[in-house]
């Protein structure tokens, strides 16, 4: 990472690591046939393929014919909720699925669209440190949805829910259980085989992969119906000619993420605690978003009184520092973010968070330079929003 720029956004998206791309390079150069031929140059290129989705299945401790290579984490969310809702319809069902009202936007917006259609969407309130209320998971499975998603780990807040206790109420009722793994595969320890998770989404530029590749993963038993029609591949549940490259480069980072997650799960906590220690001792007021429960080792979520979100991001780039107010995929939104409206968080408290993201590259040069920097561009972010406010 330049000296001249501190990256501080990695739950946003992650460099593609060099092992991947050496991994990739053939399938976007000699070994160009379609996986679907017979041929010679088709056998070469289904022999990438099966080798990367032998490889993610691995990584997850799930077989290869579980693994469904799709364009990212959002058209995999999307097909594991409207996938299950429209297989519901099919057998006469009114469709339900059930998700945490603090779900990735991709989620959020698929569970809106099977209502669209005449579904029912519930949406499952968190408690004020965004974990899901037990309550409302009880009362949500007694109307036998088609599916209850919640995400493993919150994207912006890094708050982590306990996947294993929310996947076996689901199956002790017999009901499909999707978590979006986006944020904690490869960055937590997870035996993702031995849990009753029925359905769940990884995304490939968020491990060291590049972008538009990711994957579902669709346990044996689970139905579900394609988003698309036209071709056979992938058992027809998501046709069309894969990416080869793509699906390889998130094989290779699948396997290197498993195989230093311990490490890099220690590394990371010892820097996540100092930047946060740094952060607090440099800003004494700064409010930690959900408290002090545990979250993942790289994502810190503050929120800073009196400043607002986008003068904080705009005088951390100018200083050098890449950050982020929360979710990407939220970029420019002015209204506080959903994951905190559904937290209780107030409007006026949530217009001022700040996410800084850790990662492979992260160093404890980049936690001091930007604790160093943080009061002055604190001090500064309330005069801009002071100013604004009055203007």
């Amino acid at each position: 990472m330049s000296a001249a720029h501190t990256y501080l956004d990695h739950a946003a998206s992650t460099p593609v690591r060099p092992e991947v791309l050496e991994a990739m390079l053939p399938y976007l150069g000699g070994t160009f046939g379609n996986p679907s031929s017979e041929h010679w140059h088709g056998r070469a290129a289904r022999g990438g393929l099966e080798q990367a989705r032998r490889e993610v299945a691995q990584a997850l401790g799930v077989t290869p014919a579980e693994v469904y290579f799709t364009s990212g984490g959002t058209e995999a969310d999307n097909l594991a909720i409207l996938g299950r809702a429209e297989a519901a319809r099919a057998t006469g069902a009114v469709p339900i699925v059930a998700v945490a009202a603090t779900e990735h936007k991709a989620v959020l917006a698929a569970a809106h669209t099977v209502a669209a259609r005449g579904g029912v969407e519930r949406l499952l309130p968190v408690d004020p440190q965004g974990q899901l209320e037990a309550e409302a998971l009880h009362e949500a499975l007694e109307a036998r949805p088609a599916v209850v998603s919640a995400m493993w780990v919150n994207n912006e807040t890094g708050v982590i829910h306990p996947l294993a206790r929310l996947a076996e109420a689901c199956a002790a009722r017999g009901i499909t259980f999707h978590s979006d793994l986006v944020q904690g595969f490869g960055k937590l320890p997870l035996n993702f085989g031995a849990l009753p998770i029925g359905l769940a989404t990884i995304s490939g530029h968020k491990l060291g992969a590049p972008k538009g590749i990711g994957a579902l993963l669709v346990r044996r038993g689970v139905a579900l119906s394609p988003l698309v029609v036209g071709g056979s591949q992938q058992r027809g549940v998501r046709p069309g000619t894969e990416n080869i490259a793509g699906a390889v480069g998130l094989g290779r980072a699948a396997a290197l993420a498993v195989a230093e997650q311990a490490a890099e799960l220690a590394r990371l906590t010892v820097l996540r605690a100092r930047l946060l220690g740094g952060l607090r001792a440099a800003v004494p007021d700064l409010l930690l978003t959900g408290g002090d429960i545990e979250t993942a080792p790289h994502i810190v979520s503050v929120m800073v009184p009196g400043a607002e979100t986008g003068p904080l991001l705009m005088l951390l780039d100018q200083a050098g520092v890449s950050a982020s107010g929360g979710s990407a995929c939220a970029t420019g939104a002015v209204e506080p973010s959903h994951v905190l409206s559904a937290m209780g968080i107030p409007a006026a408290q949530a217009k001022g968070v700040l996410r800084l993201s850790l990662g492979r590259e992260t160093t404890g040069e980049d936690i001091a330079r930007v604790i160093a920097l943080l009061p002055q561009v604190v001090e500064r972010a309330r005069g801009a929003t002071g100013a604004l406010s009055h203007g």
